[in-house]
């Protein structure tokens, strides 16, 4: 019966995948997108740059991340593998008029087309998770920072609650099916001191729950309720770090 029970707690996650069309439909996003990228909440890392930056963000996507950070630093170039989301980040760059931000199709699998000791910092936001060999992405990313550079990463934890029970009636527990591989906050701690990171900081993100496609769906109607549910999952998330959808890390060559 509780394995009936997580079954369908799982299946819930199409409500997710519907939020994003209707994000677009209910007129809240030009294209389809989700409702966290649509709260007015400061993402995390900005305030770790400068203006006199110079930074790599791998897995780029559409380019959100890019061009928030591209408003605070002197240049940005995101890359990615998935030519449809590069002209997404090309096309809202030239209607945001940002021109210090570049877009490159590349792969994070191999080694990065950058010479060593290029970038101030690097953006990497949950994509060592999706790849086949993390230690080449983390040993490249290493490579391509300057002495002292700092990367700053996001990865899911796969030690929540939710995700634990998903494992206990032998299902598959990964927030995303493409994943290879999600951590513990001792495992991601481990492999980066292993490539010669001195890790800084560990922040929670969210609170982990069954209910979060629910969430999402509300998102799709309504943002302003979307954004105190998400200062909820916020709050939760401090208070109950294990119970994190994940963990946002800021670590120095």
């Amino acid at each position: 019966m509780l394995k009936f029970l997580v079954i369908f707690l799982q299946k819930l996650r199409i409500l997710s995948s519907l939020s994003i069309r209707l994000t677009q439909l209910t007129g809240k996003s030009k294209a389809p997108v989700h409702p966290k990228h649509l709260v007015k909440f400061k993402p995390w890392f900005l305030k770790y740059l400068a203006e006199i930056d110079v930074i790599l963000d791998i897995g780029c996507g559409n380019g959100q991340s890019t061009l928030k950070a591209a408003k605070k630093v002197k240049k940005i170039i995101g890359i990615d593998v998935d030519d449809k989301e590069l002209a997404k980040a090309k096309s809202e760059a030239q209607g945001l008029k940002i021109k210090n931000a570049k877009f490159l199709k590349s792969t994070a699998e191999g080694k990065l087309d950058f010479g060593d000791k290029t970038f101030d910092k690097v953006l990497f936001f949950d994509v060592l998770e999706h790849l086949e060999n993390q230690r080449l992405a983390l040993s490249e990313i290493w490579r391509v920072l300057k002495k002292d550079g700092i990367l700053l990463l996001s990865v899911p934890n796969k030690n929540t609650s939710w995700k634990k029970l998903q494992r206990k009636v032998n299902l598959s527990y990964f927030s995303d099916p493409d994943h290879k591989r999600e951590y513990s906050e001792n495992e991601i701690k481990k492999q980066l001191i292993q490539h010669e990171f001195k890790i800084l900081e560990v922040k929670p993100v969210v609170f982990d729950t069954p209910a979060a496609p629910f969430f999402d769906l509300i998102g799709g109607f309504s943002i302003a309720l979307y954004e105190k549910i998400a200062a909820w999952k916020i709050k939760k998330a401090y208070e109950l770090p294990s119970e994190s959808t994940g963990f946002e890390i800021v670590a120095k060559k």
